[in-house]
Order: structure tokens, then C-alpha cells, then sequence
């Protein structure tokens, strides 16, 4: 791997842009109070981004999901309390985040751009969601930071759409994506993959179609060699229409929440597996980002400009046909 300096100015500096970005200012703009999810990163990757050369015309901005993209993962019961406040103290608690009107409109704006993420990815062959991968929510309930579920918005939307027959969810988000498992579990036309630490948050793990648990300490060896065992035989097996790629940055060495000591080298190696297994194949990909809680944000912003990075030389290796 190119030292990071060297390897972004060589990627970024003066160069077009093969694919679109998903952002909007207000996904940082929420307030949620001195809190260990850094919602500030979202800025600070754009802000990155700019600097490396990317001008604002690779951004779209998102809109916020209509009520019938979430009212297809969620029951109408819980999307009705959560626009009128009237979640339960156990409910907010739950959510691990202190309940406002803005959080509301920032979890509509989120889910709004992984499913924007979802379609342009669709027309490009890789677009990349500065946001999104709320992964815990599920049907009836928010949970984990996550309020509603953007993923599973968008594979439903696209579905309904009839843009696609099969899809494949790669969660490589430290936590298992259990929200997403709970709502997508039993739908034969969606193939969920989580790989993630299995002696941390959640405690309950419904079964994904493919659940992979790592432990505490496992590092890059096995961390990678676990990617490798599965990418892209799984691709090959489903061939789906469009994969959405959770690239987490929590699986970090030092990350606040996890364990998995995965270096900055090793997690732009998983990002390199999973975004040339899938368009080498012709299979688009949406990204989002998913969660990361390094001590020092800007740990969690290098993975993320990683991931760009990578979706970068790989879009540019295989091009939308």
C-alpha cells in the first residue's frame, strides 16, 4: 500500500471523479449533545474531499425518505410515534440518543441518501453514501444510535421500484447488523452478509443469511483471510443486481466501541476485496459508511477517505459497462 499522502495526492489531485458522492451539511448539524457517535465526520470527509480536488458537482444532495419508503420496513405504529415524540423512555433509551425533532429529520435525511446512494449506484456502477448504515433499527423499534433503517429503505425501494430482483447486503460494520437481519431476514430475493465481533454490542444476533464472528484481538490475519473466504465466491453464488456495502470504520485498532484491532492498511485491503469481488463481476455497489468511534475523529475520517480511495481505483478498473 502507497504511504496515505502519496496514494491520495495520486488518486485525488486533479482528477475527475468516476462516480457520485451522497451528501447534505445537515447530517452533522444535529444535535445530539457530547456523545461517542462523532456525527462531525460527515463534515470533515467532505471538507477532505474538497481539499483532495473533488468539486461540488460530484455531490448530490439528498432529499428525506418519504413516510412509504419507511412505512415498507417499519411498522406504521412506530413510524407515527416517532414523528409525534411519543416514544417511551425505555424507547429512547433504546436508541442511545437523546429524542428531538432534528434527530427525526436527520434519520429521514439519512435514509433518504442511502437510497438516492442506492439508485445512482445503479445507473454508475458505484456510488458512495457520506452517511447511512443504520444497521440496528428494526421494524418496530430504533436501537444503537440507529433510528430507522436506511438499508433495508433502500433495497425495499428498489425492489418496489422494479429496479432490481436480488440484492446483497455486505455489512463489514464492526457491530452485527442485526436491525437489517430482523427486517430482511426471511426475504428470499435478499442475501444479508455480516461479518463483526462477536464479544460486544448487540447481545442478541438474529441470523443473517451469512454471519461470520470475529473475537476480540483477531487483527488483520484473520480479519482478512475471513473476507477473502467469501469474496467473491458469495457474488458469484447470488449474483445480485446492486450490493450495499457497509464500510464500518469501528473494526479499527483503538475504536472506543470494538476490539477487532484491524489497522488502517488492513481495512482499505477489505475495501479493496469487496469493491473489486463485486464490479470485476459487473454488480453495482452503493457504500455508506456505517459506524466508527476512534478516540481521534480523524481515525475515523482516514478509513472513510480510505474507502473513497479504493472505490476510486476500482471504478476507474472497471467502469460502468
Amino acid at each position: 500500500m502507497l504511504p496515505h499522502s502519496m496514494g491520495l495526492l495520486e488518486l485525488f489531485f486533479g482528477k475527475k471523479f468516476p462516480f457520485k458522492f451522497v451528501y447534505s451539511d445537515e447530517y452533522w448539524m444535529v444535535n445530539i449533545g457530547k456523545h461517542v457517535f462523532p456525527v462531525r465526520k460527515y463534515r470533515l470527509v467532505y471538507e477532505k474531499l474538497i481539499a483532495l480536488g473533488a468539486k461540488r458537482e460530484n455531490f448530490l444532495e439528498p432529499r428525506p425518505a418519504l413516510d412509504e419508503d419507511l412505512f415498507r420496513v417499519h411498522t406504521p405504529r412506530y413510524i407515527r410515534r416517532l414523528k409525534a415524540g411519543e416514544l417511551s423512555p425505555a424507547e429512547i433509551h433504546m436508541l442511545e440518543l437523546p429524542y428531538s425533532t432534528d434527530l427525526v429529520k436527520f434519520a429521514w435525511l439519512q435514509a433518504g441518501g442511502t437510497i438516492l446512494a442506492a439508485r445512482q449506484a445503479l445507473a454508475d456502477g458505484l456510488c458512495v453514501h457520506i452517511g447511512g448504515g443504520f444497521h440496528h433499527a428494526f421494524a418496530d423499534h430504533g436501537e444503537g444510535f440507529c433510528v430507522v433503517n436506511d438499508v433495508a429503505a433502500a433495497v425495499e425501494a428498489l425492489k418496489a421500484e422494479g429496479k432490481i430482483e436480488r440484492v446483497m447486503v455486505v455489512d463489514c460494520d464492526l457491530h452485527q447488523g442485526n436491525g437489517t437481519a430482523g427486517i430482511l431476514g426471511r426475504k428470499d430475493y435478499v442475501f444479508t452478509f455480516s461479518i463483526h465481533q462477536m464479544d460486544c454490542y448487540p447481545a442478541d444476533k438474529p441470523s443473517s443469511t451469512l454471519d461470520v464472528g470475529l473475537w476480540a484481538g483477531d487483527g488483520d490475519d484473520k480479519y482478512l483471510a475471513a473476507i477473502r473466504e467469501h469474496f467473491p465466491r458469495l457474488f458469484r453464488r447470488f449474483r445480485p443486481d446492486i450490493v450495499i456495502y457497509l464500510a464500518g470504520s469501528d473494526p479499527l485498532e483503538g475504536d472506543q466501541l470494538g476490539g477487532l484491532t484491524v489497522t488502517k492498511d488492513g481495512l482499505f485491503a477489505r475495501d479493496m476485496i469487496v469493491l473489486e469481488s463485486a464490479r470485476g463481476l459487473g454488480i453495482p455497489v452503493a457504500v455508506v459508511f456505517a459506524g466508527g468511534y476512534a478516540r481521534d475523529i480523524q481515525d475515523s475520517v482516514d478509513v472513510h477517505i480510505n474507502t473513497i480511495r479504493a472505490a476510486q481505483k476500482v471504478a476507474r478498473k472497471w467502469p460502468r459497462q
